[in-house]
């Protein structure tokens, strides 16, 4: 009797899952086609039944098992967050496979600027996500690949083992570049993730900057703290060989209650969206050099275009021009204010105080808001046309705010990278001063 003819199916090579990569390393090669059923599983069975024929009814042949990844058991779940990962590997894998690393971890110390500076070339550079394939700094495209990379580690680990490089803290304790991991011991498989801290993002500490790896690549968005899902079961974790970036020690010898020189955090702590002590320490300096003219009710912690304005006056003192004075404070920048050297503001150097909220024009957030019908609405409306966001109006801007107007705005929002709350479609300062920049 003629053993029965069974079809073949290579597992798709785009899948990821457990199985696929199970059966794409075990199986050799064969002419792919397709199925209604999991290509892994079709072809385990097929084989199975194949070799049931040969063998004859006395030899049985156990049914095939759900194959599965390294720390991986079951299937990985299709609920948020969709990312699954490889276990222990040393740096590019051996043959892209998961291995142990061959000798003892040695991680280096770090700062928490450059752990967020690696952060940001992975979101520059869009790297796919992926459980096997690594990139070519070495580190494996997923979660815990990512935070390998980040924090410098000798060899890709997942979250099963990211914990022993970390010591866990408080929510208050969070600072840039310490993550928010959750391992479910219990099932690996199922929605065990990690994420990067990159700051608050509100002043009541509900959303926070998350570097995160996913599908379908590296992201930077803000996130509800401390996930969009199992929010209760991620724990905060500092790199145990994090550089600390707090005030040095007064130097011996030093002027008896002269303050501390602060080292500078960073360039992360600048900019739109900051909003951190560092920001006020430099308001305050800068207030002190002359360029309090910047200010309408003086420096806080969150960055503002006021802050911009008098880093840039500051800046220009010293005799700089072009990308040396661009509003963010550098390194130099920030030796010269907490020392108290180089060139003061000079009296009206930095022109007159921004308008309110800090930003030039901007009339204040009660002016868009359902209802609200004056000419500034009309004045946003004709600016979103210009840049390319019309196409939600009917009849043209006016006075009178309209759903066409939020969506416009939330439109222009979305196109900055913003998402969740900051994309509502709603006008704040930084909106406005983009929009009109």
């Amino acid at each position: 009797m003629e053993s029965p003819v069974f079809e073949e199916i290579d597992p798709a090579s785009d899948c990821d899952c457990p199985g696929c990569v199970h059966w794409r390393r075990a199986l050799p090669h064969s002419w792919s086609g397709r199925t209604s059923t999991h290509p892994a599983a079709h072809r385990a069975l097929a084989l199975a039944a194949v070799a049931s024929a040969t063998l004859g009814a006395s030899h049985a042949v156990p049914a095939a098992a759900a194959p599965h990844a390294p720390h991986r058991p079951g299937v990985f779940a299709g609920d948020e967050p969709d990312s699954p990962q490889g276990g222990s590997a040393p740096l590019h894998g051996p043959g892209g496979r998961p291995a142990k690393p061959p000798v003892a971890p040695t991680p280096t110390a770090i700062t928490r600027t450059e752990i967020i500076n690696r952060a940001k070339t992975w979101v520059a550079a869009k790297v796919p996500y992926s459980m096997s394939a690594f990139w070519s700094d070495g580190y494996r495209q997923d979660c815990s690949g990512y935070v390998s990379m980040a924090w410098r580690l000798p060899g890709n680990e997942w979250t099963g083992s990211l914990a022993q490089y970390g010591e866990r803290i408080s929510k208050e304790e969070l600072q840039p570049g310490d993550i928010l991991l959750f391992h479910n011991a219990s099932d690996p498989a199922n929605g065990s993730h990690v994420t990067i801290f990159g700051g608050w993002t509100d002043a009541a500490h509900t959303h926070y900057t998350a570097y995160e790896q996913t599908r379908p690549h590296t992201r930077r968005q803000t996130t509800p703290y401390a996930y969009w899902n199992d929010s209760d079961r991620y724990v905060p974790y500092r790199y145990k060989d994090v550089i600390p970036e707090e005030p040095a020690p007064e130097p011996d010898g030093g002027t008896p209650g002269a303050p501390a020189v602060t080292p500078y955090p960073g360039a992360a702590y600048f900019g739109p969206g900051a909003n951190n002590k560092y920001v006020t320490l430099l308001g305050r300096m800068l207030v002190a050099r002359g360029a309090g003219g910047s200010y309408a009710s003086g420096p806080g912690p969150r960055w503002t275009e006021a802050d911009r304005r008098a880093v840039r006056a500051f800046q220009q003192a010293q005799g700089w021009t072009g990308a040396d004075a661009d509003g963010l404070p550098g390194p130099r920048t920030w030796e010269l204010l907490v020392t108290g050297e180089g060139e003061d503001v000079q009296d009206g150097a930095v022109g007159p105080p921004p308008a309110s909220h800090g930003v030039p024009g901007y009339p204040g957030r009660a002016l868009f808001r359902p209802g609200a019908d004056n000419a500034y609405v009309t004045r946003l409306g004709r600016q979103l046309v210009r840049k390319g966001f019309g196409r939600f109006y009917t009849v043209g801007p006016g006075p009178r705010w309209t759903e066409a107007d939020r969506r416009a705005v939330e439109a222009f929002q979305r196109a900055q990278g913003w998402r969740g709350g900051a994309a509502d479609g709603y006008p704040g300062p930084e909106t406005w001063r983009r929009l009109f920049s």
